[in-house]
C-alpha cells in the first residue's frame, strides 16, 4: 500500500472525521469549522472503520485545522500555547516613506490573518502568476499557525517620524557579559515570530508574507527552532533543552490575568505612549550552546550547575518538577548551589518577584561551523513589562553561573510587540499612523 500524502488526505478525510478546532481568546479549545456537534460524532464512529495508517491520518488533520485566532487584545504567540516549530525573521525597513511603511505592516497583518484561519489556495490561468506558493497542497491548514510582528528600536528613528511614539523602555539590546553579538544576526526594524506544529507551515508562512512586503521589507537575518517532545511523567512536564534540562518550568502561570498585567502588559498611564498599552516587551537571544564541551561533564556536576536532577526536572533534593526547590532551608547552599542557574534566575523571594520572566524559546540546529564544531543552541525568547527590570536584571545576576563556560549568545535583540489587530481592516501597529 502506498504511502498516503497527509495534506491530500485532508480533503477526503474532512466530511469522514468532521471539523478541526480553534484555540479560543482565552488559550482553550472549541470545536470550529463548518462541521460540529454531530459531525464530530460520526467522525469518532468512522474512525473505527479505517486501519491504523489513516487513522493516524485523522489525527493529523485534527491538528492541521486547530486555528488560534490572529485578532485579540493581545497578539498570539505570547501566552497561547507554543507549537513545536518556529521561525524568527527580523525585517529592515526600505520603504521610501512612512506612508508605504504602514501598508507593510497592514499588508503583513492581513496576509497573517488569512494564514491563521487556513483557506483554500485560488487558482489562476495558467501563464498568471500563482497566487499562493502551492508547498501546502490545495489548502492551506492552519496548524495552530501564530504570527506574532514585533518592533525594533530602529525603526523610531528619524526615517518616518516615529520617534515620539517609541516604547519608553525600548533600545538596542544592551552588551552583557561574555556576549559575542554578531551584528549580522542581531536588531531588525521588525521582527516576526512565526510558530506552528509542523515545519512546512512555517516554511510556507515566511514565504508568502515575504512576498506581500518584497520591496518594503528585507530580511535582516532569520533562525528557525523546534522543541522537543514532551516525554515527561505528566503531560504538562516542560521540554528539554540542548543541554538535556527542561526548560521553562518556573514560569508564571499565564491563566493568572492579574499577574500578567503586573509580569507582562504594558498598563496604562504607566509613563509609555498610549498606543503601547496592553503590549509586551520581547527579548530575543541566540545562545549558542557548546554540546561537545558540555557532553564530557559529569552528570552529577551537570545537576549541581542548573540545579535539577536531568531526568525528572526536579530540584535536587525533590521528587517532582514543579516542586518549590525551598531555599530559604538550604541557605549555604548545600543541597541546591548558591550559583546554581535555578537560583541565581529566579531566587523566589519577595524582593526579585516583579523580575521575573515569561520565557517561550526554542532550540536551534544550523548545522557545523567552519571548524565542523556543532552550531546549535537556545533561540531564548522572553516576554517581559519592562526588560531592564526584568531580563537584563536577571542576566546580571546569571553572569556569574559556572554554566556560562559552555554558552555564548551570538545575536538577537530587543522588540515590542503592541496589542492585538482588533478585527479585519484593522492591524498589528496601526495607532502608528493614526498618532
Amino acid at each position: 500500500m502506498s504511502p498516503i500524502d497527509r495534506r491530500r488526505f485532508l480533503t477526503r478525510s474532512l466530511a469522514t472525521f468532521g471539523a478541526g478546532a480553534g484555540v479560543g481568546a482565552a488559550g482553550g479549545l472549541a470545536a470550529g469549522g463548518a462541521v460540529a456537534g454531530g459531525a464530530a460524532a460520526r467522525g469518532a464512529a468512522a474512525t473505527t472503520d479505517v486501519g491504523p495508517a489513516e487513522q493516524t491520518q485523522a489525527v493529523r488533520h485534527r491538528s492541521l485545522n486547530t486555528s488560534v485566532p490572529f485578532d485579540g487584545e493581545h497578539q498570539a504567540g505570547i501566552l497561547t500555547p507554543r507549537p513545536n516549530q518556529a521561525g524568527y525573521v527580523a525585517l529592515d525597513s526600505v520603504a521610501q516613506n512612512s506612508s508605504e511603511l504602514f501598508e507593510a505592516l497592514q499588508v503583513l497583518s492581513t496576509q497573517a490573518r488569512l494564514l491563521t484561519h487556513g483557506m483554500a489556495v485560488g487558482v489562476t490561468e495558467v501563464d498568471d502568476p500563482p497566487p499562493d506558493s502551492g508547498i501546502l497542497g490545495p489548502y492551506d491548514n492552519p496548524d495552530s499557525l501564530q504570527v506574532t510582528i514585533a518592533f525594533g528600536h530602529a525603526l523610531f528613528d528619524g526615517r518616518y517620524g516615529l520617534g515620539k511614539q517609541r516604547p519608553a523602555k525600548l533600545g538596542e539590546m544592551p552588551a552583557f557579559a561574555l556576549d559575542q553579538i554578531d551584528p549580522a544576526r542581531a536588531g531588525g526594524d521588525v521582527l516576526l515570530q512565526i510558530c506552528a506544529n509542523q515545519r512546512d507551515t512555517v516554511v510556507h508562512t515566511v514565504r508568502e508574507l515575504m512576498r506581500q512586503v518584497a520591496g518594503r521589507l528585507v530580511v535582516r537575518w532569520t533562525i528557525d527552532g523546534f522543541q522537543t517532545a514532551q516525554r515527561g511523567p505528566h503531560p504538562y512536564s516542560s521540554t528539554r533543552n540542548l543541554f538535556a534540562f527542561r526548560d521553562g518550568t518556573a514560569n508564571p502561570d499565564v491563566t493568572d490575568a492579574a499577574l500578567m498585567n503586573r509580569l507582562i502588559w504594558v498598563q496604562p498611564h504607566s509613563g509609555e505612549p498610549a498606543w503601547a498599552t496592553a503590549g509586551t516587551y520581547m527579548v530575543v537571544r541566540t545562545i549558542r550552546q557548546h554540546v561537545e564541551f558540555w557532553d564530557r561533564v559529569g552528570m552529577l556536576e551537570q545537576e549541581q550547575m542548573i540545579g535539577r536532577y536531568r531526568v525528572s526536572g526536579a530540584p535536587l533534593g525533590g521528587t517532582d518538577e514543579y516542586e518549590n526547590p525551598d531555599y530559604p532551608s538550604d541557605p549555604k547552599g548545600r543541597r541546591i548551589k548558591l550559583d546554581a542557574h535555578i537560583r541565581l534566575a529566579n531566587p523566589r523571594t519577595p524582593a526579585t518577584a516583579d523580575q521575573r520572566i515569561l520565557r517561550r524559546g526554542y532550540s536551534y540546529h544550523r548545522g557545523v561551523d567552519e571548524a565542523g564544531d556543532l552550531d546549535e543552541g537556545l533561540v531564548f525568547v522572553a516576554y517581559n513589562q519592562d526588560p531592564e527590570r526584568q531580563f537584563a536584571t536577571i542576566q546580571r545576576r546569571l553572569e556569574t553561573e559556572p554554566m556560562t563556560d559552555y554558552i555564548t549568545p551570538v545575536g538577537g535583540g530587543y522588540f515590542f510587540a503592541p496589542r492585538g489587530a482588533s478585527g479585519p481592516g484593522d492591524w498589528v501597529g496601526s495607532e502608528l499612523a493614526r498618532a
